[in-house]
């Protein structure tokens, strides 16, 4: 699977995923083949690019949770886009309940891991798509950490709207929003926390939500300056405790069109080994609602070896059991007394990969 820029798109190429109108309506299916009209449709439609495959490589498995998965995050990105600019315009929410209300519904209120899987953004819609997965991530790691409904609602809504002082930023900065440098970081940073202001005033009825936003603010934004953090996050409410680690977690691991994104594993690592600023029990939440290193995913070992993932680990996602490449042995990492640890996922353009479980679990891999 490539991705290939909207200049380089040329007709016959067969796309990898599916592509939705803002609507949900499916306009083309995945292993479709492009014409002169779905080019033109995908330019139209303010997109980058898109995830094309190679001549002879088959369509990856998706699962029906996986296809709307992508469906829902289509429609939410307008949606959110809508609602935003609705805030600016006239500091009214029109339409914030029945949003925070659908993300809810469909992934508040989860009893299992799903597959969460990063979608390509642009500058123009970087804080659209950023602020609806951070949506996601708090629907679902409030959910497992039993918050009240109210609260978790609060959350979500904090989440669509933590970011909303970025669009007023000027047209310079918008346009490099993906590629800043250090002093127009801290530019943004100010119309960041500008966008506080706007938050208090369109929900003035609840001031639970700008808690949330300023609190999750503080906390990542003091920790990145390198304030000293011991006792902060005894100070910061639980939903800013959630949106922090949702907000840390989906900016390392974003895709764009200029750098490589952290792996979810990188990311993990980074806010496990900073427990003053990323809440264990947020973090913990957010392990047990999407899937890390899932049956058939490819690692890197802590000794340069690599190897496939044949089975999980519920009690501890960084040590599955793996099959080695050089020598075709199985190691149990939890088990392992050699020091050995998952290093890293090795690089792919999808983890979605095919494995026979009817075959592991011959072998007696009765969990893959």
């Amino acid at each position: 699977m490539l991705f290939v820029k909207n200049e380089d798109l040329r007709v016959g190429m067969r796309l990898a995923k599916p592509i939705y109108n803002k609507k949900g309506v499916l306009l083309y299916d995945r292993n479709s083949k492009l014409t002169d009209q779905g080019i033109d449709s995908v330019k139209n439609f303010g997109l980058i690019g898109l995830y094309i495959l190679e001549p002879a490589e088959p369509v990856p498995p998706m699962s029906p949770e996986d296809i709307e998965f992508e469906r829902f995050q289509t429609v939410a990105v307008f949606q959110i886009q809508d609602e935003l600019t609705a805030i600016l315009n006239t500091g009214k929410t029109p339409k914030m309940r029945f949003i925070v209300d659908d993300v809810i519904r469909y992934y508040g209120r989860l009893n299992k891991k799903i597959n969460f899987v990063q979608n390509l953004r642009s500058n123009d819609d970087y804080v659209y798509k950023h602020s609806l997965n951070c949506a996601m991530l708090c629907a679902m790691m409030t959910h497992v950490m039993n918050i009240r409904l109210e609260e978790q609602h609060d959350c979500v809504v904090a989440a669509i709207v933590h970011d909303i002082g970025k669009l007023r930023a000027p047209k310079n900065l918008k346009e490099k929003m993906t590629r800043l440098d250090e002093a127009e970081l801290k530019e943004m940073a100010a119309y960041e926390r500008g966008g506080t202001s706007i938050v208090e005033d369109a929900f003035s009825a609840t001031p639970a939500i700008k808690r949330n936003v300023m609190q999750a603010y503080r906390l990542v934004n003091e920790f990145k300056s390198g304030k000293e953090m011991k006792g902060v996050i005894d100070k910061i409410v639980t939903g800013a405790r959630v949106l922090a680690v949702a907000e840390t977690f989906d900016t390392m691991t974003a895709m764009n069109d200029y750098r490589e994104p952290s792996s979810e594993i990188t990311a993990l690592r980074f806010l496990r080994e900073h427990p003053e600023v990323f809440d264990p029990k947020a973090v913990d939440a957010l392990v047990k609602s999407i899937n890390f290193l899932t049956t058939g995913c490819c690692v890197e070992l802590n000794n340069g070896e690599k190897g496939l993932v044949i089975a999980g680990n519920d009690d501890d996602v960084l040590a599955p059991m793996v099959l080695m490449f050089s020598g075709n042995t199985i190691v149990d990492i939890a088990r392992d007394s050699m020091g050995l640890m998952v290093k890293d996922v090795m690089k792919t353009m999808d983890n979605r990969c095919v494995i026979d479980k009817d075959m592991m679990k011959n072998a007696g891999v009765d969990n893959a």
